[in-house]
This record gives structure tokens, C-alpha cells and sequence, in this order.
């Protein structure tokens, strides 16, 4: 039954997307980073029905009017050399067969980003973009958070599979969702949808506690921090933030704490050590190579000669060295200029958002953007989530919001001209008769 329900959504959502291909853009926004037919069907699990949606997107932009230039800025212009790159880098891979499938998946995500850049033209859409955003990974959030209230933090929470499938994995995808629900919260107007925001921020946060993830940890305690510095009211701010926190951690089990110690303890810990070791090959294969060695470059005969320890086979664990590994230095720093130049583009909607009261919701949407990337920066130096869907599309996000802002602006500018042109013909006439 319920891969039926699935097939008839996803049929109709790719019959409604030949007439209009932005429901086909984040209706793939709902199918790559939630993966419903994988997480709640049984034979749909395995049907192609996120690529159903995505051709009969690409169809219906072909003939649609409603797209615009996918370049909107500096950000997108780093992803676009990026993409360049890794394909360039491809061919010189150490395993090609073995990085082929990967790097297909990293084209079919890149391209739906660039499809919805084209297709996400007003803050209706991007609002239902970034809410499509907030539910597919707030639902685990909400669900595992009330599994730890409940069990009291004994038992680990797991991801429901694909990129988020690990705990850790989940969890990081719970600290870069976590400040975009505190924004729909912030525009809400109904009660009851604010009151349904407030729980799933107290939830969330539990969940990220119950994947016993310590980046995550790490993330959520760097990003309040951020929060608290940016808040105008410091005291008010610190007090929630430290009441909040004392109580959390309070409800956490002694194994939960167990874990949490092992942080300071990173020489005797294996896991730890195996990752220094992964970034160590990430390293030397970089010196080595300018293209790097490729994806699912990590076997036993590449630690062979690039790692400290040989008989450690790991993957980086960490964004960054992932990155740095498979694509060389000039991989990394385009990759991380990126979130860079998203970085800026928030500031842009923040100032704007300051000095004009009409665009205060642009203002809420970049300061909570920059907390997002602050969580994804932290979270995943800990992390080989380089490829994952979020961050891209939150980047879409932001300068999909400039854009419209900017548009906004003109167009208060041009009416602003033409009552002017039309008071000065009346006064004009007036002063004739």
C-alpha cells in the first residue's frame, strides 16, 4: 500500500512537473536528501522514481518560460569550477571503475542544483524549497528525538540510510537543518505552525545528542556559541542557552558520557587514530598528484604508500581531507570557497535585510544560513559528507534569496519613477490650466 501511495505522488508530482518544472525541482530536493521510497516503501525502495521526477522536470524546463540564468553569483560560479575539476580529476583516478559510480551520483546532484537555481524565481517557491528542506531531515530529528527523551539517551540513533544512513552522518545533517527551522519559526504566523517549530527545535537537538556523534556535539556547542555572540540580548540569550543545555545533558545516560569523554582522549582511541591516519594519505596523495587520487581512493594498496600506518584502511572522515585526497589542493580550495562566497552572500542579505525593514525576513534567512554553515564546517571536519545534497542546496538557497531581494529592489525602485514621472505630468497640467 504504501508503495503504491508512493508511485501515485511521485507520477503525479512528474506529470505536474511537465507544466511546472519548480515543483519538479524540490519535489528532487524531497526525493534525493529524504528518500521516502527507500525509508517508508518495500519494492518501491528499488524503482527509479527520483529519476521519474528529475527527466520530467528537465523536460518541462525546456519549454517553460519561468527559468532564469542558473549563474546568479560568486558562489554558484565555485561550484560550477568545482564540478569542472572533479571531472577533469576523474580520469586520473587510482580506481576509475570504482569512482565512476560516485562520481555519477555527484553529477545527478550537482545538475538538479543547477535545475533549481534556474527554476526558483520568487520567495513563494524558495519558501516551499527551504520547508521541503526542513521536513525531510527534521523528520528524523523529531523522531529520534523523542526515541532518546524516551529511552533516556541508552540507545544510539541511526540514520535511515544514503548519505545520512551512519549516526554521525545524521547528526550532521540535524546541525545544518536545525538553524532553517528556528527561521520558519521566526516568519511563522499561525500559532500552532510556530508552537510545531518550537517542539522541533527542543527535539532535534535531542536527536543529535542521542547519535552519541561527538563532531555533532562539537558543531552544536560551536554554533550556540555563535548564536550567543551574535544575539543583542547577551544575558537573556546565555541564560536560555546554558538552561537548555544543562538540561539535555542532563537527561543523557552514563554511556552517553562515557562516549562524550573519549574527546580528550583521541591518542588512545582507534577510531580517532585511524582517521589522523586518513588524513595523513589524503595529504601525501595531494603533494603527490595535482589531481589526486579520485574517489574511493582508500584500499590497502594506496596506504600502502601514501600512509603512516599501512595495515589502516579508512576512508578521511573528514570534508575537507576527503576533498583534498580525491581532487588534489586545487579541489579543496574550490570546494571550500564555496562556503566562502555563501558565506558573503548571507552578510549581503543581512545588511540588506538591516537597513530595510521589508526585507527583515532576508536579514533572519542569512544570519541563520551563516549558523548552518558553521554547524556543516565543524561537523564535517569529522565527516566524508563532501558529496552530500545539504550544503549545495542551502547555497542555492542563499543566493536564490539575494536575488529576489535585488529584484524587489528594482522593482520598488521603477515604481518609485513612475509615480514620480506621473506627479510631475499632473502638477505639470495643473500649473497649465
Amino acid at each position: 500500500m504504501r508503495d503504491l501511495l508512493l508511485l501515485a505522488i511521485c507520477v503525479a508530482g512528474a506529470l505536474y512537473a511537465l507544466r511546472r518544472p519548480w515543483v519538479g525541482a524540490v519535489m528532487s530536493v524531497w526525493l534525493s536528501v529524504m528518500s521516502p521510497h527507500k525509508t517508508f516503501g518495500w519494492s518501491a525502495a528499488e524503482w527509479p522514481l527520483a529519476s521519474l521526477v528529475a527527466i520530467a522536470t528537465l523536460v518541462g524546463l525546456l519549454f517553460t518560460r519561468d527559468k532564469r540564468n542558473p549563474i546568479l553569483g560568486p558562489p554558484v560560479a565555485a561550484l560550477l569550477c568545482f564540478v569542472i575539476w572533479i571531472c577533469i580529476t576523474l580520469p586520473f583516478s587510482f580506481y576509475f571503475d570504482r569512482s565512476l559510480d560516485l562520481w555519477e551520483r555527484s553529477m545527478k546532484i550537482y545538475l538538479m542544483v543547477f535545475v533549481t537555481l534556474m527554476l526558483i524565481d520568487d520567495k513563494r517557491k524558495l519558501q516551499v524549497l527551504i520547508v521541503t528542506l526542513v521536513v525531510s531531515i527534521g523528520y528524523f530529528g523529531v523522531k529520534g528525538g523523542i526515541f532518546t527523551i524516551a529511552s533516556g539517551g541508552n540507545y544510539r540513533v541511526w540514520g535511515p540510510g544514503g548519505f545520512i544512513g551512519g549516526n554521525n552522518e545524521l547528526a550532521l545533517a540535524l546541525v545544518a537543518v536545525l538553524p532553517l527551522v528556528r527561521y520558519l519559526q521566526m516568519q511563522a504566523t499561525n500559532k500552532n505552525l510556530k508552537r510545531a517549530y518550537t517542539a522541533t527545535l527542543v527535539l532535534m537537538p535531542a536527536t543529535i545528542l542521542g547519535s552519541h556523534s561527538r563532531g555533532a556535539l562539537l558543531a552544536l556547542a560551536i554554533m550556540a556559541l555563535f548564536l550567543w555572540f551574535k544575539s543583542e540580548r547577551k544575558a537573556i540569550g546565555g541564560i536560555i542557552i546554558v538552561a537548555v543545555g544543562a538540561v539535555a545533558l542532563g537527561l543523557m545516560s552514563e554511556q552517553w558520557w562515557a562516549r562524550m569523554d573519549t574527546i580528550t582522549e583521541y591518542k588512545e582511541d582507534d577510531s580517532a587514530q585511524g582517521r589522523i591516519n586518513a588524513w595523513w594519505v589524503a595529504w601525501n596523495v595531494a603533494k603527490d598528484r595535482i589531481t589526486g587520487g579520485g574517489f574511493m581512493m582508500y584500499h590497502m594498496d594506496v596506504m600502502a604508500k601514501y600512509a603512516p600506518d599501512p595495515t589502516q584502511s579508512r576512508a578521511a572522515h573528514s570534508i575537507y581531507f576527503q576533498v583534498m585526497g580525491e581532487h588534489g589542493f586545487i579541489g579543496l580550495a574550490l570546494f571550500m570557497s564555496i562556503g566562502a562566497l555563501t558565506w558573503l552572500t548571507c552578510r549581503q542579505l543581512i545588511r540588506i535585510g538591516r537597513a530595510q525593514p521589508e526585507h527583515k525576513w532576508a536579514a533572519d534567512l542569512g544570519a541563520m544560513m551563516q549558523v548552518s554553515i558553521i554547524g556543516y564546517a565543524v561537523g564535517g571536519a569529522f565527516l566524508s559528507l563532501a558529496y552530500f545534497d545539504l550544503p549545495y542546496y542551502q547555497m542555492a538557497i542563499a543566493v536564490i534569496a539575494l536575488r529576489i531581494v535585488k529584484q524587489q529592489q528594482a522593482t520598488a525602485v521603477t515604481a518609485s519613477r513612475s509615480k514620480v514621472t506621473r506627479d510631475s505630468r499632473v502638477s505639470g497640467k495643473v500649473a497649465v490650466r
